[in-house]
């Protein structure tokens, strides 16, 4: 991608190598070497960096560098494996941003590193290393390879790990080949090692996908050394990573080159963001938007400073909503309720206009406080409708980094729905148990037959989300479907009586769990309770 009308590669520009950060010294270390090696490989060009999250510098910081050692036009390179959430949305975020606060200058953003022949040769390299540290002699087609990679939550990127995997495992004429991934994606990497373990072959070589050390390859060798120690019949070597290399320096000035000449090629035929890819389809034009503002810089940071906002600023209602809230704070007696309900209960009234619309609420116990701990937690609502998703506040949602989630308009619900004779909401239920698992809070506000869904998985199927809010509104099935989920004593539940409710009910509900939840933030952090904002509005 670029900011700017192409301009000829001879024409001098800067490079900004732009990398993930890291808690770990070693990564950080490593990193910078390979900035070093770019350097040396590139005379007369200047060449700075910067990091997404935890280090520093930061990308700002290290394209003001650039500019300050007169700079005019600047690539961006990514330095990472694959172009995933980092390479597509983050790291063009911190771009575009670059280049409205510079105008003057020509912003260029190049590929990731990908699976380049030069990579793929090194990783061969690391392999052959590998090898050569056993005295044994073992033949190749009695040898799996267990690639590790990244883990992300972009299908394409993990492809090309299987993609390399194939390569590899076809080029060096491997007996079998074993993909899994550190984190995110599945199999992670115990259960990929225990399953190549049972394959049959005589040695296993473990080789992370990975630029750096770090603490995920630190674990990636420690689960390689537990496995030699289970199967002492069975032997373990350890690849190492791709590390601090002159063909990393290369392509990656390759990748700047081809981005400040209009050649910067993305994986953008099975992009989730651009094109509708299987499972993926409510992603498609998200906005490219910064996801690290939080920890930027985190690890240089002389904390506390009054320079630095909290990252859980309060609840602000507006003044409309603060007057209507004093005016039900006296409009009942609501001794009788549980301190930690009158959040929900209050907002519940707010949102209907009924001060009796809570006195046929049900809570089961200890349901609040499991939803705040898994919104807390998990960080994933599930709606039955797009009016529940659409009910539940922006401002709150990207406060406390939620992500959202509803099936019911997506093809595989359509077809599922059409295939298994079942409504597309009740559709879109299985599809959330199948795609997340117990690691959700659940808000049905429309379908009664997504509750009945619901209780049919918890029993039937195991299924254990963290919270299930069941409040739809309606006559045919409403009644029942709420029974029933008050019944199933299996999972934390919140749910009422009656045909009321509806898609701003069960909002409420999570709105005022986030609510609650940042104001535990903020008082187990002792942070100040000043305002900080106005987060007012659906």
């Amino acid at each position: 991608m670029s900011i700017a009308l192409p301009v000829s590669a001879a024409a001098p520009y800067g490079i900004v190598v732009a990398g993930h950060g890291s808690r770990d010294a070693d990564a950080v270390r490593e990193f910078e070497a390979l900035v070093e090696l770019v350097r040396q490989r590139a005379p007369g060009q200047v060449v700075t960096h910067g990091y997404l999250e935890f280090s520093s510098p930061t990308i700002s910081e290290a394209v003001v560098a650039n500019l300050a050692a007169g700079s005019r036009q600047v690539a961006v390179v990514p330095g990472v494996l694959l172009a995933a959430r980092h390479a597509k949305n983050d790291m063009p975020a911190e771009m575009l941003a670059l280049a409205q606060a510079h105008p003057g200058i020509d912003f260029h953003f190049g590929a990731a590193l990908n699976l380049h022949p030069q990579l793929l040769q090194l990783a061969q390299e690391r392999i052959l290393t590998a090898e050569a540290t056993s005295a044994n002699t073992v033949r190749r087609d009695d040898t799996c390879l267990v690639l590790v990679g990244r883990g992300t939550t972009d299908p394409d990127a993990n492809g090309e790990v299987s993609k390399l995997a194939r390569m590899l495992e076809e080029g060096m004429g491997f007996g079998g080949v074993y993909v899994c991934y550190s984190g995110t994606a599945k199999p992670l990497v115990a259960d990929g090692l225990r399953a190549a373990a049972l394959l049959g072959f005589a040695r296993v070589v473990v080789l992370p996908f990975f630029l750096f050390d770090g603490v995920l390859v630190k674990r990636i060798y420690a689960a390689a050394d537990e496995l030699a120690l289970r199967e002492p019949g069975l032997e373990v070597l350890k690849a190492g990573y791709l590390g601090v290399h002159a063909h990393l320096a290369d392509v990656m000035l390759e990748r700047a080159r081809e981005a400040v000449e209009g050649r910067a090629d993305m994986n953008c035929t099975l992009c989730k963001y651009r094109v509708q890819i299987v499972g993926f389809e409510e992603q498609i034009g998200e906005p490219q938007r910064a996801h690290h503002l939080q920890v930027r810089g985190l690890l240089e940071r002389k904390l506390p400073t009054v320079d630095l906002a909290p990252p859980f600023p309060p609840y602000v209602p507006h003044p409309i909503e603060k007057e209507s809230f004093e005016i039900i704070a006296a409009g009942r007696d609501w001794s009788g309720f549980a301190p930690s309900h009158l959040t929900v209960l209050q907002r519940l009234v707010h949102t209907s206009g009924d001060f009796n619309a809570v006195d046929d609420i049900y809570f089961s116990a200890g349901a609040v406080e499991a939803g705040i701990r898994a919104l807390l937690r998990c960080k994933r609502v599930v709606t039955d409708v797009t009016m529940v998703q659409t009910g539940l506040k922006r401002a709150l949602v990207e406060q406390l980094g939620i992500e959202t989630w509803c099936g019911v308009h997506d093809r595989e619900s359509h077809l599922m729905a059409q295939a298994q004779g079942m409504t597309r909401s009740a559709a879109g239920i299985r599809r959330a148990w199948e795609k997340f698992g117990n690691d959700i809070v659940l808000a049905i506000g429309d379908a009664p037959t997504a509750i009945a869904e619901t209780t049919r998985l918890i029993r039937d199927h195991g299924w254990r989300p963290q919270l299930v809010i069941g409040l739809p509104v309606g006559f045919v099935g409403t009644r029942e479907s709420k029974d029933d989920l008050r019944r199933c004593l299996q999972v934390p539940r919140i749910t009422n009586s009656g045909t009321r409710g509806g898609s701003p009910w069960a909002a409420t509900v999570v709105n005022a769990m986030m609510i609650d939840a940042i104001g535990q933030v903020i008082a187990q952090t002792g942070q100040a309770a000043a305002p900080e904002q106005d987060n007012a509005g659906a």
